[in-house]
């Protein structure tokens, strides 16, 4: 079970995951041994599951980011095993999360610009194996980033 302590580690871990213990520690009020003792608990217990950097897409030359919601021509087991396969090998997409409602996939795929969004949907998309159903939305802002539960 989490304390206030671990809670409050996780804070400021994601706010800044390359902290370096003694930081953190200093910041708890504890010692650099206890929060890495914290640390590696949490990670032995699969709370942190590992670390990553956030990277600015449209820095990066990505000015586009949409949200397409797939539904499935085809259902069962091994058409979601196919497309999800198919779908990992596609590095403009970011994120495919698989859900109920009316779609069967979310997926966040970026572009350098709506010209290439249209070419990575055409030629790489849908051509999914099993892709039905396509509907896209163009993000214009993003207000907020997923932070602590």
């Amino acid at each position: 079970m989490l304390d206030e302590t671990d809670r409050a580690l996780l804070t400021l871990l994601v706010a800044d995951a390359g902290q370096s213990a003694s930081a953190l520690g200093r910041q708890l009020g504890l010692s650099q041994p206890a929060t890495w003792r914290r640390i590696k608990r949490l990670q032995e217990a699969g709370i942190l599951t590992g670390r990553r950097l956030l990277l600015d897409a449209e820095k990066l030359g990505f000015g586009v980011t949409v949200f397409l919601g797939i539904k499935l021509a085809t259902k069962g087991r091994v058409g979601m095993e196919d497309f999800e396969r198919a779908v990992g090998g596609i590095p403009e997409v970011q994120v495919v999360t698989h859900v109920l409602g009316l779609y069967d996939y979310r997926l966040r795929v970026v572009a350098r610009d709506l010209a290439d969004f249209e070419r990575v949907l055409r030629r790489r998309i849908m051509t999914l194996p099993g892709v039905g159903n396509v509907e896209a939305n163009v993000m214009l802002s993003e207000e907020r980033r997923p932070g602590p539960l």
